[in-house]
């Protein structure tokens, strides 16, 4: 192909490509960042004006200083446990040299938790019961969408525990915890099984519903062709139910995860379990200068965390789903 044969057809295929407008460069970008800005502005004007018995409401400035602080806090935690181990080891090897038959033992940090360890903490206690609370909501639900017996039986306990607040449910759980996992070597602390629990009850319920309207609403020529396959029941879930369902599934599935992952930050508070709710509360009733800045931090970051969440979901909605065109919103 000659030169001059190439280049109609290069320009050619570069004007097929759907390249964005400007309207909607601007939509994905600009106008996000432009609300952004408005919204520090705004920040940075009304805290200069709100005086509290701690001082000034903190503005992005004081926040963002204070974020730097606690990372620095973190690092510095964590060169002390890493000092202590090395300390511990060398210790023990000593002693080994000294006598082959010893056993080394190695003690646990116990530093106090800082706040990038508050994260991981919540975010792997959310996860755990947002997954526990899955396994449970999508059967149930398939079993209520399939079978109007089943849902008509299911559906008083569906509303009567449905707007039940976490904080009702958090002095049972944890009374049950208490009296029924009892382990002089316990795998999770309390705190943790009593937060896990308290999101599972919570976050329950919308996965459950979602999933069983999914399901009722399938289109009946899909039920059809399962009838005219002769589809044993399991495969008619797996290749008919499932894959109809799972819009409405996922709906469910977010509508939870955001649900239990404000649950957990308020369990957190009330029941002084570890995690970012604690923190909060333990800066609250530190009341120093510096605790307003540190809570908007702890604020920020349950937001962002609660967004990525969310965002998270949709990906996972629009892999697995059969609808590719999925807009994520």
């Amino acid at each position: 192909m000659s030169k001059q044969q190439a280049i109609p057809m290069i320009f050619s295929q570069v004007k097929q490509v759907n390249w964005p407008t400007l309207n909607q460069f601007l939509s994905a970008t600009a106008l996000p960042i432009v609300g952004i800005v408005i919204f520090l502005g705004l920040w940075s004007l009304m805290a200069k004006n709100i005086d509290t018995s701690l001082g000034n409401f903190p503005g992005p400035a004081a926040v963002w200083q204070q974020t730097k602080v606690l990372v620095d806090e973190h690092n510095a935690q964590m060169e002390k446990a890493e000092k202590f181990y090395l300390r511990q080891e060398e210790r023990n090897a000593a002693r080994l040299a000294k006598d082959p038959s010893y056993q080394p033992k190695i003690r646990a940090f116990t530093g106090a938790p800082t706040f990038l360890q508050q994260i991981w903490t919540s975010l792997y206690t959310v996860m755990v019961g947002f997954i526990v609370a899955s396994f449970l909501a999508i059967p149930l639900g398939i079993v209520c969408g399939l079978s109007k017996n089943s849902y008509t039986a299911i559906n008083p306990l569906i509303q009567l525990f449905k707007p039940v607040s976490p904080l009702a449910w958090l002095p049972l759980v944890t009374m049950v915890v208490s009296a029924v996992y009892v382990s002089d070597d316990p795998m999770f602390s309390k705190s943790f099984i009593t937060s896990a629990v308290t999101v599972s009850l919570c976050c329950l319920w919308p996965t459950l519903i979602n999933t069983a309207v999914g399901v009722s609403s399938i289109d009946q020529d899909l039920l059809n062709v399962s009838k005219v396959l002769r589809l044993n029941a399991l495969s008619h879930v797996i290749k008919i139910v499932l894959p109809s369902s799972i819009p409405a599934i996922f709906t469910g599935l977010r509508l939870s995860l955001g649900i239990g992952w404000m649950v957990l930050i308020a369990a957190e508070m009330l029941a002084q379990n570890p995690g970012l709710g604690k923190f909060v509360w333990d800066e609250f009733q530190n009341g120093s200068s510096e605790s307003l800045a540190r809570i908007m931090v702890a604020v920020l970051t349950i937001g962002v965390i609660g967004f990525a969440l969310d965002r998270l979901m949709l990906m996972l909605q629009r892999k697995v789903s059969w609808d590719k065109s999925a807009v994520l919103r």
